[in-house]
């Protein structure tokens, strides 16, 4: 799990994001569409709570026995004519990878959108060996021609307005500068579809690998997936090891609420059902499936604290639900899962201390709980993954400092009332000119100011309030 900017802190990029006037534009255009989408999408599903706990419960029993269900999956991938690798880490992965490719003379790869090549940074493995990749999937396909990264796991380029694009397609492909997405889609399909037809190698990501058949399969509304699986000789299929599901009515059930949380679809345009190459007689698909399982830190998550993230079906709700994305974006956690979801598996997966600040990015609203269609409690394991950044001394100083502050005074009532006494005080003067409201504090509070007044505190504290009340009364009582 590396960062795409190593040498740039979290709150510097924050600090860039919220500067950012474009992305705000792009990023509220985007997510509140889907969050509207996500609630009619849901409304239409009868049962729908019923629903959610099944995906909920198929999850929990996958995961409870994970090694028998990756067996089962890989005996019948290979019986039905597929290859299954084992991938312990990134690094592992690309070397399979990188094998398949320099076996079968690949000069040229497709790419349908896949987080795992994303977590892997399979592109460069690829092209520091002369191989050319290009991605398939739209927003895949606009951000490598831009030179980034994913910014959501379903959007990735939900940071770019259409403007934006329309400028990039002018300088990269040549093309007019257009201003309508249709006419943006219709130039990149033209150049996409000389690509499929002389790929040497398709790789796709996975949504779900069905045990009980060893079928794979991809959920799309571009039709690129399909392609890549289809066009090219050899399809490598990434898939992280905890996207099983038990058997196909398992599968049904993630698909009814999949594209409902995603998009509020009630089913994608594409749900790509592959089990294993291309048969004897059959005119389309691949002479070879290679399917890849990743571990990269997703066994040491099991049986812990964290391992209901691993629930997660990547639909991409939370993203769209959290106030904190979608005020920042994607960049700005400088991970490949970013949002809710990304701020616990990121640091589950890669370990806390290059990751502390992660958690840090959440109001605890629960937004992301409510969104999530496998009812994930991603507040509950940001709240560990704070206390396991704490006792690893990843705190700031000035807020250790604040805490046993507080800690000192809130046990002892006598400082508690002295210090309330002399908050009240101060901000009183200090909001004087303005209404009650300060408008810049002193660092390190001065974050708050930075963007939002500070109110003054109240002339009487609540505990002095109570009193006076119970005090009334009592005095209503004895008369």
């Amino acid at each position: 799990m590396s960062q795409q900017t190593s040498n740039v802190t979290f709150h510097e990029r924050v600090e860039d994001a919220l500067r950012d006037q474009i992305l705000h534009v792009a990023l509220e255009r985007t997510t509140e569409r889907f969050q509207r989408l996500r609630v009619t999408g849901m409304g239409s599903l009868p049962n729908a709570d019923a629903v959610r706990d099944r995906v909920r419960l198929i999850r929990a029993h996958t995961l409870s026995r994970l090694d028998a269900y990756l067996e089962q999956f890989a005996a019948n991938v290979e019986r039905a004519g597929g290859h299954v690798h084992f991938a312990a880490d990134a690094n592992a992965l690309n070397r399979i990878v990188a094998d398949i490719a320099r076996t079968h003379d690949v000069k040229s790869v497709v790419k349908g959108k896949s987080m795992i090549s994303e977590e892997a940074e399979l592109n460069h493995a690829l092209e520091a060996q002369g191989v050319r990749v290009v991605e398939t999937d739209l927003g895949e396909y606009i951000i490598q021609l831009a030179g980034e990264r994913p910014s959501h796991i379903l959007a990735p380029a939900i940071h770019k307005t259409k403007e934006q694009v329309g400028q990039l397609f002018h300088e990269k492909l040549g093309v007019p500068v257009y201003t309508e997405p249709a006419e943006m889609t219709a130039a990149a399909r033209a150049i996409l579809r000389f690509e499929f037809l002389n790929a040497d190698m398709g790789v796709s990501g996975v949504n779900f690998g069905v045990a009980a058949t060893g079928t794979i399969c991809l959920v799309e509304n571009e039709g690129n997936g399909r392609l890549t699986t289809t066009a090219p000789r050899v399809h490598v299929a990434l898939m992280g090891l905890e996207r099983i599901v038990p058997t196909l009515d398992d599968l049904s059930v993630m698909l009814q609420v999949l594209a409902r949380s995603a998009t509020g679809q009630k089913s994608a345009v594409y749900t790509n059902l592959i089990t294993g190459p291309r048969r004897n007689g059959e005119g389309d698909g691949p002479d070879e499936l290679h399917i890849i399982l990743l571990d990269n830190g997703r066994s040491r998550v099991l049986g812990t604290e964290f391992a209901e993230i691993l629930y997660c079906i990547r639909c991409g709700a939370c993203l769209n639900a959290c106030p904190v994305y979608r005020e920042i974006g994607g960049h700005a956690y400088g991970s490949v899962y970013p949002g809710p979801v990304g701020a616990v598996l990121t640091p589950a997966l890669g370990g806390i201390a290059p990751w502390s600040d992660l958690p840090q990015a959440s109001s605890l609203c629960g937004m992301c709980r409510e969104a999530c269609p496998a009812r994930i409690d991603i507040p509950r394991m940001l709240l560990l993954e704070r206390d396991a950044a704490t006792r690893a001394g990843q705190m700031p100083w000035w807020l250790r400092f604040g805490l046993h502050a507080y800690s000192v005074a809130a046990t002892r009532p006598a400082l508690f009332g002295l210090a309330a006494w002399g908050a009240r005080v101060g901000t009183r003067i200090l909001g004087a000119s303005n209404q009650g409201w300060i408008r810049a504090l002193p660092p390190p509070l001065n974050a708050w100011t930075q963007s939002r007044d500070f109110p003054a505190f109240a002339n009487e504290s609540f505990r002095a309030q109570w009193e006076k009340y119970q005090g009334e009364n009592q005095e209503q009582k004895r008369k």
